[in-house]
């Protein structure tokens, strides 16, 4: 199957519910296919709606066998010029669950059938309306939860990562073509392909393919969001940083060690990255057996967290256990940063004593530098890449996809070294071309389409 081939004749019209379910101002039911218009026209009679023009309003009243519904507002859309590029209707009732379950019951009563997670998106990928690629960034426009996930999201939305990939794949299939096109030829010993060119353009694509591959660790973040451990010995001022970074008493905070016995997660977005912070029970031996299972945890979220905080008090500095510290987190953890709690009343200490550069004085009671540590774990996550308007890669299905791309062409490349027949060349560029077109869907099957919009939302 492959997107922007003629329109699918969809034989049937479907129905849902576009925002979300439960009361409010408004609602509004999308139809979708051949007899969109006819039924709204049916369920608005008077309005003649099958005569009106495209990308218009139509305010009546909606009713079904004489009944009245509501008093609704009706956009009209005609193919090809929709989201779906078929006819689309779009009802604006008032917005009471009973009032819009009436609505979509009568359009299926009038033919229409209810539509399935995602079909108005996979409809539109294919009738050519946006590749796979874009599709799938609808999705996350919905579910993004920071401005960073937005604008990554609606940049792939827009086709910046598509027209990357289009444009080397299209390089690729050229050269594709003049190799097959020697094979014709094999007895003559001919080249059209000019194997130097051919070499340059691998180079210049897999270096594309590997800084896309490594904006994934990035995109992940972006998209999922940031865990963050603050780990520490009793007493250290854990639950007082997280309560003072939420700004709100979250955590409960005693003079009595061991207060916290198991994990508390609250989320913080942070210059637009979502960061999971983990308030963990401080490391210590301990006696009390729930005590325990609580250190265990926290050495557990050490090792999974993307960002370990590791809290000590400065008052109470011990250098030897603190160095003792660092060693375990340069050997457990992805990354971390050393905060140096009530730093306001006791005297800083010198990053090199503490066997780490990544070292901040704060105070959590009374808020000192708190937002240096903002700043540091932004930048900790970041790396400088802020520029939106970079392709990020944030799903992970074209991740997998970009691997096999690079893995074809290694084969390539290793392939020419060698000397290797030009069919057999041929093959592992069709097997790269087959991996760049599956992201945007030019290469897909049903049940991998099925599968990929079965994750959207009913009504999208």
């Amino acid at each position: 199957m492959t997107n922007g081939q003629a329109a699918p004749a969809w034989n049937d019209t479907i129905v849902a519910l576009s925002t979300p379910p439960g009361i409010g101002a408004l609602g509004v039911v999308r139809l979708s296919g051949p007899q969109a218009i006819a039924i709204a026209d049916a369920l608005m009679p008077g309005k003649k709606l099958s005569g009106k023009p495209s990308h218009t309003l139509h305010v009546g009243w909606l009713k079904h066998h004489d009944v009245s519904i509501d008093e609704v507002v009706i956009s009209l859309f005609r193919n090809p010029k929709s989201f779906t590029g078929e006819d689309v209707v779009e009802i604006s009732c008032h917005g009471s669950p009973y009032i819009l379950q009436q609505t979509i019951d009568a359009c299926i009563t009038m033919g229409a059938r209810l539509a399935k997670p995602g079909e108005f998106t996979q409809r539109a990928f294919l009738n050519g309306k946006m590749d796979l690629a874009q599709a799938e960034a609808v999705a996350d426009v919905i579910a993004s939860q920071t401005a960073a996930a937005q604008q990554a999201a609606l940049h792939q939305m827009r086709g910046g990562f598509s027209h990357e990939l289009a444009q080397l794949r299209e390089q690729l299939i050229q050269f594709s073509a003049l190799i097959e096109l020697e094979l014709d030829f094999a007895t003559e010993d001919v080249e059209f392909a000019d194997r130097t060119a051919l070499q340059q353009l691998l180079v210049s694509i897999n270096t594309v393919v590997q800084q896309l591959m490594d904006s994934f660790k990035l995109g992940n973040v972006i998209k999922e969001g940031v865990s963050v451990a603050i780990i520490g010995k009793p007493n250290a001022g854990k639950s007082t940083l997280l309560n003072a970074l939420l700004n709100e008493n979250r955590a409960i905070v005693s003079d009595i060690a061991g207060t916290t016995r198991d994990t508390i997660e609250e989320v913080l977005n942070i210059e637009g990255v979502l960061f999971r912070l983990i308030d963990t029970a401080g490391i210590r031996q301990s006696g009390d057996v729930i005590e325990t299972i609580g250190v265990e945890k926290s050495l557990e979220k050490l090792r999974k967290a993307d960002v370990v905080l590791y809290l000590f008090d400065v008052h109470a500095y011990d250098e030897p256990a603190l160095k003792e510290a660092v060693s375990l987190l340069q050997e457990n953890a992805r990354q971390f940063i050393l905060i140096g709690n009530k730093a306001d009343y006791a005297a800083d200490i010198p990053e090199a004593r503490l066997g780490s550069n990544n070292y901040i004085p704060i105070s959590a009671k009374t808020g000192i530098n708190l937002d240096v540590l903002k700043d540091k774990l932004v930048q900790t996550v970041m790396q400088g890449k802020t520029n939106q308007e970079s392709t990020i890669v944030t799903n992970a299905r074209h991740f997998a996809a970009l691997q096999q791309v690079s893995n074809s062409l290694h084969d390539i490349q290793q392939g020419m070294a060698q000397h290797i027949p030009g069919d057999l060349i041929a093959l592992d560029i069709r097997r790269c071309l087959h991996y760049l077109g599956e992201i945007t869907g030019t290469i897909t099957n049903e049940d991998q389409l099925d599968f990929i919009f079965s994750k959207f939302c009913i009504g999208k």
